[in-house]
């Protein structure tokens, strides 16, 4: 009998053994530093929001997260290196509505499948994409512009890189106004605003925290926000839709994201820690100033949004054409 007991408890001790490593190891997370791959240079909205919520994450947890630019490819080249990470919470990535709804259909290469190569822990946030031009450019709304730009085909205008939401915003209205625009891809927000400024390039469609600062301090003119209301940040200046173009809008979201198969309890401690970063008043106060929305939610519903603006996009993609190498 005891012989029975005896071989009964170890097949059940074997049988549980891979269950009460998982959780060991869950509750020892993080042992180590936390990657958090930012996949745009340093100085734009991103790299601003991993930086003071990952400050907020590492004192909870107990390990510093350490923020990594990885610029390229409209942010490909860092996520990708997120989605090949070891998935045990160590390195996660901040992903976008560009990186993981939009970018999979319109380059003609993207190393992952944001459908099935992540794992979702928390929404960030939304951003306000913003229209403005630099000194080169003598216009002060959106109804000068678009006759500016008729007046010149093939005016410049930047983003922050192929792909991304600011390129979406910049073919849409192109579209819905009928002008003839070339896009100039930059490497991150602050290479074209240092064009813009220096008389170089014409306008951006730019994520509104990088550009702040300079729009505040005069240097640079904002004609609209993309965003279906007014941002906090420039209650003076009207949405596109206002300034003449109903029905316009581009939201771009941003979320974190581990590699696929990343422990249950490791995604629930890592979502915690955003939560509770990004509703501290000292969070929201800088991150709102600074033009970015900051909004958590569960790992489930970054999921859905994943997959629902996935498709979304997928559609807006094949209608406007949009293609990049």
């Amino acid at each position: 009998m005891s012989s029975r007991l005896s071989r009964r408890t170890v097949v059940a001790a074997l049988s549980l053994s891979p269950f009460i490593a998982t959780k060991s190891f869950a509750q020892s997370y993080p042992t180590k530093p936390i990657r958090f791959v930012v996949p745009y240079l340093a100085g734009g909205t991103t790299d601003l929001v991993a930086r003071v919520v990952g400050e907020k994450v590492g004192a909870k947890l107990g390990q510093p997260v350490v923020v990594e630019n990885r610029p390229g490819a409209g942010g490909n080249i860092g996520m990708d290196a997120v989605a090949k990470a070891e998935p045990d919470g160590h390195t996660i990535g901040f992903g976008a509505i560009s990186t993981n709804a939009l970018n999979p259909h319109i380059y003609k290469a993207v190393p992952f499948d944001p459908r099935k190569d992540f794992t979702a822990v928390s929404l960030l946030g939304t951003s306000t994409i913003v229209l403005e031009v630099g000194p080169s450019v003598p216009v002060k709304n959106v109804a000068e512009f678009i006759a500016h730009a008729k007046a010149n085909p093939g005016l410049q205008y930047g983003t922050a890189g192929n792909g991304t939401s600011m390129h979406l915003a910049g073919v849409l209205f192109a579209q819905m106004t009928g002008t003839q625009m070339t896009h100039v891809a930059y490497r991150g927000s602050a290479p074209g605003i240092n064009d813009m400024l220096g008389g170089h390039l014409g306008a951006m469609f730019d994520n509104l925290p990088a550009s702040l600062p300079h729009i505040k301090a005069g240097k640079l003119t904002a004609l609209a926000v993309a965003s279906s209301a007014r941002s906090p940040a420039l209650p003076d200046v009207p949405t596109v839709a206002e300034a003449g173009l109903p029905g316009y809008a581009v939201e771009p979201w941003f979320g974190v994201y581990g590699p696929a198969k990343m422990p249950p309890a490791v995604t629930a401690a890592l979502n915690a820690a955003f939560v509770e970063a990004l509703g501290l008043a000292e969070v929201k106060d800088k991150l709102s100033q600074a033009g970015f929305n900051p909004k958590s939610s569960s790992a489930a519903e970054l999921e859905a949004l994943t997959q629902s603006e996935y498709e979304k996009f997928g559609k807006v993609a094949r209608d406007a054409k949009i293609t990049v190498e």
